[in-house]
């Protein structure tokens, strides 16, 4: 039996020091300790090597840490969201999107920002390079305008830190290279460096004298001593009166502070950065710590660079341990001299240390070697660890905890696995359920059964799903569940009127249980009260893993019902979502899935059937089912043969979802792709078509997949732009209805040859 959750530890933020965090969690476990990683980016960027991406030396993946498959190495679950407060008396972490996060033990690293809000119009007419992933996307608009453009760009980069200069450089090479192997001129481009005091105020003399001399044989125009008072469009006005035109003004100032830790009530200094012990506590908690840029560490003032957030993760880790063991956390000493290496833009660098100054290309190489080093210990992740961490030894976990997993040896069965009723009280109490006149006793008035007035005229649609989850969140969980359960009866052209909960939860402490169930309940209720469908009721238990499933009933007018076997020779096949599911997390429980992958498969499992069964109706659809456990060939072979035809399919045209093919050319599908390879049910044209991973994800389990119809042919284009502008962007005509079947396979591949994916 898997240990019973004891203590939260909760992560805010995918920064330096964090992923280091996980990665030494992931190595060695806590038994006990359940760990969440709350995100606002999949993908968290190293700073080191941004520099070298703006100038085109790495690819977006060389420099960005995928925190999906990270997270999963360290056991955590990982919360793609935003952290907007914490409430201390609660300990709870607010957040954008779902419900609040409970912690026992806390850690921000949540990275800073430049601090746009003292100078008027900056935030307006100004880009900030931080966060990094916004800064991104700004970046591959200039490069684009650049492109579409022939006529001068100035572009200007407020701020003369060591990121400032790298980032002009950076960009002037880049952009220069790129108009050069066009045949165009690159001396159209202007570069301006401007900054408050003198450049590079932190660093020796003699490194500023050989930046300076990098800066002035590039062209690059420096303003010094110049304070920017305000900006105006495509206009810097300087505290002296300077104007200083520009196309593109790019804020690399002195970082700045969230505002929210202050908000909460976490003592922060006067710029709004967490006060913290030489331990990483907070002075307001000691159950809450703070690393990298959005931390100030007393009597140790350090400057705002990824260096310092680097080394601060290994002691970070250490005493993030020991309180959650009940053991007092050991202060470490921030380094005071620190190895820089700048980058000139065109693959070589400056060092800094002390007074001391060198440059050349063989700096650039040795910053090369570092970077990349410091990448592979989060990307190149040994093999995943063992599901239950090992007993921890004497004095490693404190008495309390001891004594919880001692309590947690042995749980019972029968009803006596039922979760206590001072549990789902508490818990109902917190949720919002909508009503419907014709529920007479639900959850508003418990009894033992609900009671509920039959829908005049109308005839009743019962269904029931139920499985156990495959991802850690549980609020997401209860959300794709939800939609899940409710596609059976819009396949059926119905609307969903109640519900009836099954929920399993994992065993473990009153407090963590109810935390759990009030997650996936408010996540369920999202989705079920946004359909009209009352939760009147259900059943819910301890066991080995969480689960959750409905009991649903629906009504249809019964000449309305669609059934499976109303396909017509002559109609278009349309499909509302892309597949690909079962075979994504798969990838995902072996860390082969990237974040993005999983990302956007969770944003189409949550995407509703109701609006797509609206539309199919208007359009004139005759048979519909949703594509779930036994994939589309299997649904759509029970379609066919109910309807006494023949399909045809396009493998070209069956949308997939991002990654599909990839994890199924390296050889993983879901461990349900055999069991529904159902012999005779398809018939391939030649071995290259069997061969294709689209032909693999025909058989590929769903969950919460798409509606597939049976629509006339006259009418099929029209109806998928109509449930492409309702929301449904990968919704595709995927075949057509042959004539009746007279034996063979009811569905065979069409012969054009496959597209390349």
């Amino acid at each position: 039996m898997r240990t019973p959750v004891i203590k939260d530890l909760v992560l805010i933020g995918g920064g330096h020091s964090h992923v280091a965090v996980l990665r030494r969690f992931g190595m060695a476990p806590m038994r006990g300790v359940r760990l969440t990683l709350i995100g606002r980016d999949v993908l968290t960027p190293y700073s080191g090597m941004l520099p070298g991406f703006i100038a085109g030396h790495y690819t977006f993946e060389d420099c960005h840490i995928d925190l999906a498959p990270l997270a999963a190495f360290a056991g955590a679950r990982f919360y793609h969201d935003e952290a907007v407060g914490i409430d201390l008396a609660a300990r709870h972490v607010l957040c954008a999107g779902r419900p609040p996060v409970a912690f026992d033990v806390l850690s921000l690293d949540i990275g800073s920002g430049p601090n746009l809000a003292d100078v008027p119009g900056a935030a307006e007419h100004a880009t900030p390079v931080k966060p990094i992933n916004g800064f991104v996307a700004h970046w591959e608009r200039i490069l684009a305008r650049v492109l579409a453009d022939d006529r001068e760009l100035r572009i200007g980069v407020v701020g003369g830190g060591a990121g400032g200069v790298e980032l002009v450089l950076a960009m002037r090479h880049r952009l220069r290279a790129m108009l050069t192997a066009r045949r165009q001129d690159p001396d159209r481009l202007r570069f301006v460096l401007i900054t408050a005091g003198r450049m590079l105020a932190t660093h020796s003399q003699a490194a500023r004298r050989l930046l300076l001399r990098a800066l002035e044989q590039r062209g690059v125009a420096l303003h010094t001593d110049s304070p920017v008072a305000a900006v105006a469009p495509c206009l810097l006005r300087c505290v002296g009166g300077q104007e200083i035109p520009l196309d593109e003004i790019l804020w690399v100032t002195q970082a700045g502070a969230a505002s929210w830790p202050a908000a909460s009530g976490l003592a922060c200094d006067a710029a709004g950065f967490v006060r913290v012990r030489d331990t990483l506590q907070s002075v307001t908690d000691p159950a809450i710590f703070a690393a990298g840029d959005i931390a100030a560490v007393e009597g140790y003032p350090r400057p705002k660079a990824g260096v310092f957030a680097v080394r601060q993760g290994p002691p970070l880790a250490e005493n993030l341990r020991r309180v959650l063991a009940g053991r007092p956390a050991r202060p470490f000493v921030p380094q005071r001299r620190f190895l820089s290496l700048i980058s000139t833009g065109d693959a070589c660098a400056v060092a800094s240390w002390g007074g001391l100054a060198f440059a050349g290309p063989w700096l650039w190489r040795l910053k090369d070697r570092i970077d990349r080093r410091f990448m592979r210990r989060f990307t190149e992740l040994p093999a995943m660890p063992a599901a239950e961490p090992p007993a921890p030894a004497p004095g490693v976990a404190n008495a309390p905890a001891q004594a919880v997993l001692a309590a947690h040896g042995m749980r019972c069965g029968g009803c006596a696995a039922k979760l206590s009723s001072d549990i789902l009280s508490r818990v109902l109490a917190r949720l919002t359920v909508v009503r419907r006149e014709e529920v007479l006793i639900g959850l508003d008035a418990p009894d033992d059964a609900a009671l509920v007035l039959p829908v005049a005229g109308m005839a009743q649609l019962h269904s029931a799903d139920y499985f156990r989850a495959f991802i850690d969140d549980p609020y997401l969980f209860g959300r794709i569940a939800a939609t899940h359960a409710l596609g059976d009866i819009h396949a059926m052209g119905g609307d969903a009127r109640t519900a009836l909960a099954i929920a399993t939860l994992p065993y473990g402490i009153a407090r963590k249980i109810e935390d759990d169930l009030f997650q996936m309940l408010t996540g369920a209720l999202a989705v079920l009260n946004q359909a009209g469908c009352a939760l009147i009721g259900g059943h819910s238990s301890e066991g080995a893993e969480l689960a959750l499933g409905f009991a649903l009933t629906g009504s249809v007018p019964i000449e309305a019902a669609w059934r499976k076997r109303g396909l017509v020779a002559g109609q278009a096949l349309v499909l509302t979502k892309p597949i690909g599911t079962g075979a994504l997390f798969a990838a995902a429980m072996r860390g082969r899935a990237r974040g993005v992958w999983i990302d956007a498969a969770l944003a189409s499992m949550q995407i509703s059937a109701a609006a797509a069964a609206a539309c199919l109706r208007r359009f004139g659809a005759t048979a519909c089912t949703d594509v779930t456990g036994f994939g589309l060939a299997g649904h759509l072979a029970e379609m066919a043969r109910a309807s006494g035809v023949q399909a045809a399919l396009d493998l070209a045209s069956v949308p997939l979802l991002d990654g599909a093919p990839e994890v199924v050319r390296a050889g993983i599908v879901s461990t349900a792709q055999a069991q529904n390879m159902q012999p005779g049910d398809v018939l391939a044209q030649d071995a290259a078509q069997a061969g294709d991973p689209r032909f693999a994800l025909l058989f590929d389990p769903q969950t919460a997949g798409g509606l597939l119809a049976g629509v006339p042919a006259e009418r099929a284009g029209a109806c998928v732009a109509a449930l492409r502008r309702l929301g449904y962007p990968a919704a595709a005509v995927i075949g057509q209805v042959l004539g009746q079947i007279t034996g063979g396979a009811p569905i065979r591949i069409l012969e054009a040859p496959p597209a390349r994916v």
